[in-house]
């Protein structure tokens, strides 16, 4: 504490062996209770509650002004810490209590539309309204602490790893990296636009070619995308680049950051990190980004109903498909025909035509999957391993949507049943990721990752011949934890000639590369070095160490599902003089 602040203690700082101690706290009365004669006044900050007394060794102007307090005012406390006689547990400074000798209401306040406690009833939308009321909450309040230990523990980490830490701009230019941008007018330069960046990828790239070696920065990155409950269209990245790199470094830097946050934030040690294939994790789990907390894998039992006469699944493999089946030990019970059919609509929001089960009793099945021929079943029983009492839920189609259908509600299985232990971490690393897809609707490939994610160098030879293209690997990895993508990263192109190659690949032609990237494919030509790095999603990394569901509650001013600020009413219309200034109009 500075020597010159009135303040001598926060509200959560005072303990047994302060007694007898002059102190000045000031905060807001997080509960006034008047006894008649005897005033308790609980005085809360970011740091906790101090139960304060006025009673008669307390003088009168200030037992009047305590009279006078009510929840949220500010006040200043002056007074002595004196032992309380009824000791409350609950709270760290429960044995302690501040008899006041003098009190002042710094300010007051209107009526609250809602009382800032964690059991708070009011809507999500009422609370984004009046932030600063809901930041005053001890759960968001200790949120942003533990973002902030979090960032500095990341900060500490590079540090010592020899990191700089560099920013890179946030006026640039528009690039193609998957998401649409936000875009800015110039004024100084009609009819062009800045846009904000989705990553630092291309500056930090460049500091590389530029010898800075080691790099990082927590920094802001925007993308206009729709949302969710692990998305914003702010948010906020760990950016890490490192020259003459390779996956094993960056994926052992990226752990260590990673060891340091989680150690810092709840002293757990993470243990060592397994590692998993792209193609493994959607043959298991049919998810790249899977939660490893909990079983219920994929089963593949194509081989078993591939020349099946069951209609409702040899109508959904016609043209090609996979069938994949999850194993519920014992949940032939608890599973009635209301759940399954809700699982039925979960899955048909993922593309998924419907849902096929089977409940497994004395050796008979109930369900659907009672139809297939009795060799049939046995042979799923087989490579299920499905017993009595079990419930094998499948699905049959193209393997884009059975994967997601069927990889989303394995999750969903998980909760409904209460399987996914509580307070728990696994964390799991997904490498060899296809360097392209190919997008049907537009029937051109496009870069998985991004068009600089170098490809498996047992591959580049493939870059070659556009047909096979589906084939070729990147030297891409993710780092997940309980089914959140929260780091990705890869090893770079730094060889202007493979960089052409994989362009040419995406359908983007020398002079468009050139009008889009230009200043890094020149960059690139002057000498860059081998490097890679990774991004960590920080928002995510901040709400998985606070035990909570929903990026909203880490991130101080979050926006809505509708990319809506609340609070300051963003996005709102400027005047039209403002926007001639800017050569834009509203259409």
């Amino acid at each position: 504490m500075l020597e010159s602040a009135r303040r001598t203690h926060t509200c959560g700082q005072l303990r047994a062996e302060h007694a007898g101690t002059d102190v000045v706290l000031q905060g807001w009365v997080d509960g006034a209770r008047d006894m008649g004669g005897v005033v308790f006044l609980d005085l809360r900050d970011r740091h906790g509650i101090t139960q304060v007394t006025v009673d008669q060794r307390s003088p009168e102007a200030a037992r009047e002004l305590a009279a006078a307090c009510r929840v949220e005012f500010v006040v200043e406390v002056v007074g002595q810490a004196v032992p309380r006689a009824n000791v409350n547990d609950r709270i760290p400074t429960g044995a302690i209590e501040v008899v006041a000798s003098e009190l002042f209401i710094l300010n007051r306040t209107k009526p609250l539309p809602f009382a800032p406690r964690d059991d708070v009833k009011a809507s999500e939308e009422t609370r984004l309204q009046y932030r600063y009321l809901d930041l005053r909450r001890p759960a968001l309040a200790k949120s942003l602490t533990v973002r902030h230990q979090a960032a500095q523990a990341t900060r500490r980490y590079l540090d010592d790893e020899g990191f700089l830490e560099i920013e890179t701009p946030v006026l640039t230019k528009a690039t193609p990296e998957g998401a649409r941008d936000y875009l800015v007018p110039s004024r100084v330069h009609p009819s062009t636009w800045y846009a904000l960046p989705q990553s630092p990828q291309l500056f930090k790239q460049i500091l590389m070619v530029a010898g800075m070696d080691r790099y990082f920065q927590i920094v802001k990155c925007f993308r206009d995308e729709d949302l969710r409950a692990d998305r914003q269209p702010e948010f906020t990245q760990i950016d890490i680049e490192m020259s003459f790199a390779t996956r094993e470094l960056v994926m052992e830097l990226a752990e260590g950051v990673a060891r340091a946050m989680w150690k810092r934030i709840l002293d757990y040690d993470i243990p060592a990190i397994p590692r998993i294939t792209y193609d493994q994790a959607m043959a298991r789990f049919g998810r790249d980004a899977p939660d490893t907390r909990f079983g219920l894998e994929h089963i593949d039992i194509l081989p078993a109903v591939k020349d099946t006469e069951f209609r409702v699944i040899s109508g959904s493999l016609e043209g090609g498909g996979i069938c994949k089946a999850i194993r519920v030990p014992g949940g032939a019970e608890g599973s009635s025909r209301k759940v399954i059919d809700g699982w039925t609509e979960f899955v048909r929001r993922y593309g998924m035509g419907g849902l096929l089960w089977g409940k497994v009793a004395e050796g008979k099945w109930a369900g659907p999957l009672g139809k297939l021929a009795d060799d049939e079943r046995a042979a799923v029983a087989e490579l299920t391993g499905a017993q009595d009492g079990d419930l094998l839920l499948v699905g049959a189609g193209k393997a884009s949507t059975v994967n997601a259908g069927l990889g989303m509600l394995r999750v969903q299985v998980a909760k409904d049943r209460g399987l996914i232990p509580a307070g728990t971490f696994s964390f799991v690393w997904v490498t060899d990721f296809p360097a392209f897809d190919h997008d049907e609707e537009e029937d051109r490939w496009v870069a998985v990752h991004h068009p600089f994610t170098a490809p498996a160098p047992e591959h580049l030879h493939l870059l070659d011949t556009p047909e096979r293209l589906g084939e070729v690997s990147s030297d891409a990895y993710d780092l997940v934890c309980n089914g959140y993508e929260i780091g990705g990263g890869s090893i770079r192109i730094h060889d202007p000639e493979v960089q052409r190659k994989v362009f040419s690949a995406l359908g983007i032609s020398d002079e468009e590369a050139q009008e889009k990237f230009g200043f890094l494919l020149e960059a690139l030509s002057y000498g860059a070095p081998p490097h890679g790095g990774l991004a960590y999603g920080f928002d995510r990394c901040a709400m998985l160490l606070c035990g909570t569901d929903n990026i909203r509650d880490v991130i101080a001013f979050p926006k809505t599902t509708s990319a809506q600020c609340l609070m300051s009413g963003a996005p709102a219309g400027v005047p039209v003089k403002a926007l001639g200034e800017l050569h834009v109009k509203n259409v």
